[in-house]
């Protein structure tokens, strides 16, 4: 008999569309999951069982809405919802209950899904960590600030869940808990309803078990069925190797990784060459934190006026910051972005994909900060779609994760060749 916790995304949605599975014995399967295992993991900022029944029942009652149905899927607590509290990840919102839900919670349960609850973020998305942990050993930070989505994701309490990268909030914690993780092209899913941090930045992601569920609710998110064509065709891909000007900050378990993941897919007939990046794209991990700075302050403006006793002092601090950077700065940083963006052809050449860092290496031990986005924050401000691999466990035994980057607008290749990368990796 199944343990349908186990069930990926792709799996489970064709059994429920079949009807060969329900939507509320699926549910009660991820529920035991969590009954089990969330006094441990505190992935979840909200979660009322008899409230995500409720929904499994009215679907297994009507006809099947759609690509999502009958899916649990995990929604971080920063996207409203109708019917549940949306605190991103602070004590000032405590028990906050929006009017409407977020753009693509809407859009989710328009497609079948099962809202299942509100996962952990760290304090507006910033880097504040909350209380999740990482789900391959406790003693570890998940990454953030997506935080609760992949570690329930990764826990097997849910197939599927929401996020989003400002700087690595989805790719990031993808890695430390070796799931998939898909921050798509900038604003290629629709952003209404959820905290802004940066409008400039802020990207929506998802968490999954496998590239083609990453791909299964992006597309209906998206409603972009050619995102779920992953089967890759012609020549095996060519792929670039790309360290970053940030390469000196990874650690032991990267350059391993960057030396056998490559190795893999040349034996498997990849074309894989070295690609370094113009020395003006040295300044965009800079570019990028001036961004999140001078924009994050102007949004938590009012937070700091009138909940700043209940803010953690260092995000009041750094609100407090980013109100009083340079415009001129922002402005330089701004144009930066948009030369690099404008040079990313001549990055890519006759690549289909390059193949960068998702992190510096495991997913450091405790639980006092989320880790370190550098390997991220470029990508984010390029907005360049990324998917995560796992390249298998460093020497702590966490997973190490590498991230494939396509051309902005590119998606679909950028996955199948992450679906085929994958492949490769584990044979």
């Amino acid at each position: 008999m199944d343990v349908l916790h186990e069930l990926g995304a792709t799996d489970a949605a064709a059994r429920l569309a079949r009807r060969e599975l329900g939507a509320e014995a699926l549910l009660r399967g991820c529920l035991a999951r969590i009954e089990q295992r969330e006094p441990l993991m505190r992935a979840f900022a909200f979660l009322d069982p008899a409230l995500a029944l409720a929904q499994a029942r009215a679907l297994d009652r009507g006809p099947i809405r759609g690509p999502l149905h009958g899916l649990p899927i995990g929604v971080k607590d920063i996207f409203d919802t109708h019917d549940m509290p949306t605190g991103y990840g602070s004590r000032a919102y405590e028990g906050h209950r929006p009017a409407a839900d977020a753009a693509v919670v809407a859009l989710a349960r328009r497609a079948g899904a099962l809202i299942l609850g509100k996962t952990v973020t760290t304090e507006f998305a910033s880097f504040p960590p909350g209380t999740t942990r990482n789900p391959h050993n406790p003693a570890h930070t998940p990454g953030g600030s997506s935080s609760g989505s992949a570690a329930g994701v990764a826990d097997r309490m849910m197939p599927l869940a929401l996020g989003t990268q400002t700087a690595g909030s989805v790719i990031r914690p993808a890695a430390f808990c070796g799931v998939v993780g898909y921050k798509p092209t900038y604003n290629l899913l629709a952003r209404g309803g959820v905290m802004l941090a940066s409008d400039t930045l802020d990207t929506i992601g998802v968490f999954a078990r496998g590239t083609a569920d990453a791909a299964l609710l992006v597309a209906a998110l998206a409603r972009r069925e050619d995102l779920r064509l992953l089967e890759w065709s012609g020549a095996a891909p060519c792929v670039g190797l790309c360290r970053t000007w940030e390469w000196d900050r990874t650690r032991p378990e990267m350059a391993a990784a960057f030396e056998r993941v490559p190795a893999a897919l040349s034996r498997a007939g990849a074309r894989v060459r070295e690609i370094a990046l113009p020395e003006r794209f040295a300044g965009m991990v800079a570019a990028q934190r001036t961004v999140m700075a001078y924009e994050g302050g102007a949004n938590r403006a009012d937070a700091l006026m009138r909940h700043r006793e209940r803010m953690d002092p260092r995000l009041a601090e750094h609100t407090e910051k980013g109100l009083l950077a340079s415009s001129d700065e922002y402005r330089r940083a701004l144009a930066l972005a948009v030369e690099c963006r404008g040079r990313l052809e001549e990055v890519f050449a006759d690549c289909d994909v390059l193949l960068a860092p998702a992190a510096t290496g495991e997913a450091p031990e405790g639980l006092s900060s989320a880790g370190d986005p550098v390997m991220n924050a470029m990508w984010t401000l390029l907005y360049t779609p990324c998917v995560t691999v796992n390249a298998g466990p460093g020497p702590g035994g966490l997973p190490v994760g590498l991230q494939v980057v396509g051309r902005i607008g590119d998606d679909r290749r950028a996955l199948a060749a992450a679906d085929w990368i994958q492949r490769r990796i584990d044979s």
